[in-house]
C-alpha cells in the first residue's frame, strides 16, 4: 500500500477535495439517522492492483474513469471514489438508499453492491457522493467519474488532423450542463503526459482527487467536474514522462487571473452585441481599394488606469474626432510583463485581465464599431516566452516549440519558436486567429514578425541553422501555416483583413494563396503588408539637415519603384518612436519651429503617398518625448492652459484635417494598388528638396501633392499638370497658421497656363511654403 501522504498544515482546517468548509445544516443528525436506516449491505471491493493504485495516486494514470466511479463487475456493482483527506464517503442512490464505502487508505474508498441492490433493471443507477471530513464538514456532490466523455468522435478526428477551426469550443474549460448536471468540462491536449489532473481554488490547488482520462491517440485529456462553475480558478497538473509534475495554465484559457498571478479562470460570455450593422457592411469594399487610416494604440498606457469599459467611453470619441478609420491595438492577449508592448504572449485566447473581463473587451470593440471605427489587433504567432507555467515544454519534451534545438529558440528575443510543421500546433494558431475575429468581432490581424518565421537563418549565423529539405533558407512549414491561416480567416470572416509585418522582399506576401509567389511556394494570402522600406528610407531622409537632403533625394523616390509589388501600409509605428529612436518630431532637424514644420510636412507627404497610413499614439500631436508605459502620451501638451498649446493642438488639428480630406478624396485610396492611380510631376528636384506627384481616382479625378522639405519659401514654382483643368485650389496646406505654420499659401484659385513643364503642355506656378506639403484639387 502506498504510504498516506503527509497533510500540509494549510489543508488541515479545510480538506483539499472540499470547497469552503460548511457547518452541518440543522437537522443533520436526523439525516444521518435516516441515511443509516436506508443503508445497503455492501461487500468489500476487489483491491486495485499495486500498479493501478500507484499510478492513480501519483497522477500518472491514463484511465482514472476505468478505476473510479460505478462499474458492473462479477458479483455486483463496484463503486470507488478518490477523495483525499476524507473521513468517510457514502454513495446516495437516486432512490434514496445509501451505501457506505470502505476506506482503502490514501483517500480511496470503495464498496461492492450485490447485484440485487446495485443493478436494478440491469443498468447502473444514478447516485451522488456524500463526503465527510474532519471538523464536521460534509460535502454532497455528483461523482465526476460516472460521466461519459464530453468530446465526440468528430472533435477528436479534427483534433488529430489539425483541422479543428473552432478549437476553443473543444479544448479548455467550459461551463455546461452534462447529463442534466451543471459543471465544467475540461479538455487539454498533452500527448506526452503520463497523466493530467485539474487543480484549482475549488480543491485547494490539490488535483489528486481530480485526474483526467486520456482520449487515446488524440493526445487529449478530459474530465467533467460537477459543481465547478464560472469564475473558478484552475490549472492543469501535468505528469511528464519522467514522472515529475508541472502546474500549468490552460493554453486554451479564455480568461486569466490578473498578472502577476498566472491561473486560468473559467468563463463564458453573456455579452449581447450591438454592431450588427457594422459587420453587415464591412465587406462591401475591398480594403485595398477603401480608405484605411490607422491609429495605433497601446491600451494599458493610452489613458493609464482605465479599463476596457472606461476606454470605451473615451477612445471611440477621440479616434472619431481625429477621423481615423481604424484603431490597431498592440497585443491584448495575456502576457506576463505589463510594462512591455505585450509581444511575449502566455495566454493566446484571453484578453489581458489587467483591463477587465473578456466581455469588457467585447464592450470596447462594440463601442468602436458603433462609432464607425474598425478594430485591428496585433497577433503574435512567431514566438512565445519560456515561462515554466505556460507553453514552454508543456508536457515534458518540446510540444509547441520545434524539437530541433537549432530551430526552437529565437536568437533575438530569448523566446521559443512554434513548430509550424506539427498539425496540432498549426491548428492551435489558425483557430486562434479565427477565434479573435469571431468571438470578439475583430476586423483585422496585424501579424507580427513574419520575416522571422519565413527564414530559417533569420538572425542566425552560419552553422546556427539547418537548411530545408531542398537546401534552401526558407521555412516551408511556416509558409504553409501562414497560407492556411489567411485562407481560413478570409473564408470564415468576410470583411476581415490580415496585415503582415514583413521586413524583407519576399515576393507574394499579399498575393492570394492560389497564385504563384516567391520562392515557388505561392502567395502568402495577406491583405496588406507594412512597407518597412518606405518607413526606413523616408525617416532617413527627413532626419537629415535640409542642406544635406539633396544627397538623399532618392530615398524618398525609391518607394515608387516597388509601390505596386504588394498592397502596402505606411507605418509610423511604436517601433519607430521608442527605445532611443526618439519621437517623430524629435527626428526632425532644426529649431523647434522647423521640427514642428517638418513633422507636419512629413505627415502631409505620408497621407498623399500610395498606401494606407498608420500612426502611433502621441505622434498625432507631435509629442516630443518617447513613449512611457507608466504615463503614456503627454496629454498635458494639449491643455489650453499650456503656453505653447498651439504647437501641439495645431498638429492634432492637421491630422484630423488630413483624415477628413483623405476620406472625401477617392484619388488618395481608390487606386492604391493600381499604377494608373499615380504619376510623378517632379521627382528629380533634389537641389530644391521638392517632390510633386498626382493621384487619380478611378474616374480620373486628380489630386496634386507637393512637398517642400526646405525651410525657404519658393515663389512661382512651376509644375506640369493634366490638361483640361482650368484652375486648382488648395484643399490642404500644412503651413496654415491654424496648424502652427507661417501662413504662406496660394491664392484662390491657381490658374493653369499653357506653359510646358516637366514634359506637360499645361502647368501652374505655385507658392511653396517652407517645410510644408500642399494638396490641390481642380477648382
Amino acid at each position: 500500500m502506498t504510504p498516506r501522504p503527509e497533510v500540509p498544515d494549510t489543508f488541515r482546517a479545510a480538506p483539499p477535495s472540499a470547497p469552503a468548509p460548511r457547518r452541518p445544516a440543522p437537522g443533520a443528525a436526523r439525516e444521518a439517522r435516516e441515511e443509516e436506516a436506508a443503508a445497503l449491505a455492501v461487500l468489500p471491493a476487489p483491491a486495485l492492483s499495486d500498479a493501478d493504485r500507484g499510478r492513480l495516486l501519483s497522477g500518472a494514470h491514463h484511465d482514472p474513469h476505468g478505476l473510479l466511479g460505478a462499474h458492473p463487475v462479477d458479483g455486483g456493482l463496484l463503486l470507488r471514489a478518490l477523495r483525499p483527506y476524507a473521513r468517510s464517503v457514502t454513495a446516495r442512490l437516486a432512490d434514496g438508499r445509501t451505501a457506505r464505502l470502505h476506506d482503502e487508505g490514501d483517500g480511496l474508498f470503495a464498496a461492492l453492491l450485490p447485484p440485487a441492490e446495485g443493478l436494478r433493471g440491469g443498468s447502473v443507477p444514478g447516485y451522488r457522493l456524500r463526503v465527510a471530513y474532519d471538523g464536521d464538514t460534509v460535502l454532497e456532490t455528483e461523482d465526476p467519474y460516472r460521466f461519459l466523455p464530453t468530446l465526440g468522435d468528430l472533435d477528436l478526428h479534427l483534433l488529430r488532423e489539425g483541422r479543428h477551426e473552432e478549437l476553443w469550443r473543444a479544448l479548455g474549460a467550459h461551463p455546461t450542463v452534462h447529463d442534466g448536471v451543471a459543471g465544467t468540462r475540461f479538455a487539454l491536449w498533452a500527448p506526452n503526459a503520463r497523466g493530467v489532473r485539474v487543480a484549482g481554488d475549488f480543491n485547494h490547488w490539490d488535483g489528486t482527487g481530480f485526474p483526467m482520462r486520456s482520449l487515446g491517440a488524440s493526445g487529449v485529456w478530459e474530465v467533467f467536474l460537477p459543481d465547478v462553475g464560472e469564475g473558478a480558478r484552475y490549472k492543469f497538473d501535468v505528469c511528464r514522462p519522467d514522472g515529475s509534475h508541472s502546474l500549468r495554465a490552460d493554453p486554451m484559457a479564455r480568461r486569466t487571473e490578473c498578472p502577476p498571478a498566472t491561473a486560468s479562470v473559467i468563463t463564458r460570455s453573456a455579452y449581447t452585441w450591438g454592431d450588427g450593422e457594422w459587420l453587415a457592411r464591412r465587406a462591401e469594399r475591398p480594403v485595398h481599394a477603401a480608405p484605411f487610416s490607422v491609429y495605433e494604440v497601446h491600451l494599458t498606457s493610452w489613458r493609464p488606469g482605465l479599463g476596457y469599459r472606461e476606454l470605451a467611453e473615451q477612445l471611440p470619441a477621440y479616434v472619431s474626432e481625429l477621423g481615423f478609420t481604424h484603431v490597431e491595438l498592440l497585443p491584448v492577449m495575456e502576457h506576463p510583463f505589463g510594462g512591455s508592448w505585450g509581444y511575449q504572449v502566455t495566454g493566446y485566447y484571453a484578453p489581458t485581465a489587467r483591463l477587465g473581463t473578456p466581455d469588457d473587451f467585447r464592450y470596447l470593440v462594440d463601442a468602436l464599431h458603433r462609432a464607425g471605427i474598425g478594430v485591428l489587433m496585433d497577433w503574435v504567432p512567431a514566438h512565445f516566452p519560456k515561462d515554466d507555467w505556460a507553453l514552454a515544454r508543456f508536457d515534458g519534451p518540446p510540444l509547441y516549440e520545434h524539437p530541433d534545438p537549432l530551430r526552437a529558440e529565437h536568437p533575438d528575443w530569448g523566446t521559443l519558436e512554434f513548430d509550424y510543421g506539427r498539425p496540432e500546433v498549426r491548428n492551435f494558431l489558425v483557430a486562434n486567429a479565427v477565434y479573435w475575429c469571431e468571438e470578439f468581432h475583430i476586423d483585422g490581424l496585424r501579424v507580427d514578425a513574419v520575416a522571422s518565421m519565413l527564414y530559417l537563418d533569420y538572425s542566425r549565423e552560419e552553422g546556427q541553422w539547418t537548411p530545408n529539405e531542398h537546401g534552401g533558407r526558407e521555412n516551408p512549414d511556416a509558409v504553409r501555416f501562414l497560407q492556411e491561416m489567411n485562407a481560413t480567416v478570409y473564408r470564415r470572416c468576410p470583411g476581415v483583413v490580415t496585415v503582415a509585418e514583413e521586413s524583407t522582399a519576399w515576393d507574394g506576401v499579399t498575393r492570394p494563396t492560389h497564385h504563384s509567389g516567391g520562392h515557388g511556394f505561392g502567395g502568402l494570402g495577406f491583405g496588406l503588408k507594412w512597407n518597412m522600406g518606405w518607413m526606413h528610407d523616408s525617416l532617413e531622409y527627413v532626419a537629415k539637415e535640409p542642406v544635406h537632403r539633396r544627397y538623399h533625394h532618392d530615398e524618398m523616390t525609391f518607394s515608387m519603384v516597388y509601390a505596386y509589388s504588394e498592397n502596402y501600409v505606411l507605418p509610423i509605428s511604436h517601433d519607430e518612436v521608442v527605445h532611443g529612436k526618439g519621437s517623430l518630431v524629435s527626428k526632425m532637424p532644426g529649431d523647434w519651429w522647423q521640427q514642428r514644420a517638418g513633422h507636419r510636412a512629413y505627415l502631409g507627404y505620408m497621407w498623399a503617398h500610395p498606401g494606407k497610413q498608420l500612426l502611433f499614439m502621441g505622434q498625432e500631436f507631435a509629442q516630443g518625448a518617447e513613449w512611457s508605459e507608466s504615463h503614456g502620451p503627454d496629454w498635458w501638451l494639449l491643455d489650453p492652459a499650456y503656453s505653447a498649446q498651439g504647437d501641439h493642438r495645431g498638429v492634432r488639428d492637421l491630422v484630423a484635417d488630413l483624415n477628413a480630406r483623405y476620406l472625401e478624396t477617392p484619388a488618395l485610396w481608390e487606386q492604391d494598388t493600381d499604377p494608373s492611380g499615380f504619376a510623378w510631376v517632379e521627382a528629380d528636384a533634389r537641389e530644391d528638396n521638392v517632390f510633386a506627384f498626382l493621384r487619380f481616382a478611378a474616374d480620373g479625378s486628380p489630386l496634386l501633392a507637393v512637398s517642400n522639405f526646405c525651410p525657404v519659401v519658393r515663389h512661382g514654382y512651376r509644375l506640369g499638370v493634366p490638361e483640361g483643368v482650368p484652375a486648382w485650389r488648395e484643399v490642404l496646406n500644412t503651413d496654415a497658421a491654424r496648424y502652427g505654420g507661417s501662413g504662406v499659401h496660394n491664392p484662390e484659385p491657381v490658374k493653369s497656363e499653357a506653359v510646358t513643364a516637366q514634359g506637360r503642355p499645361v502647368s501652374v506656378g505655385l507658392t511653396l511654403p517652407p517645410l510644408a506639403t500642399v494638396w490641390l484639387r481642380p477648382a
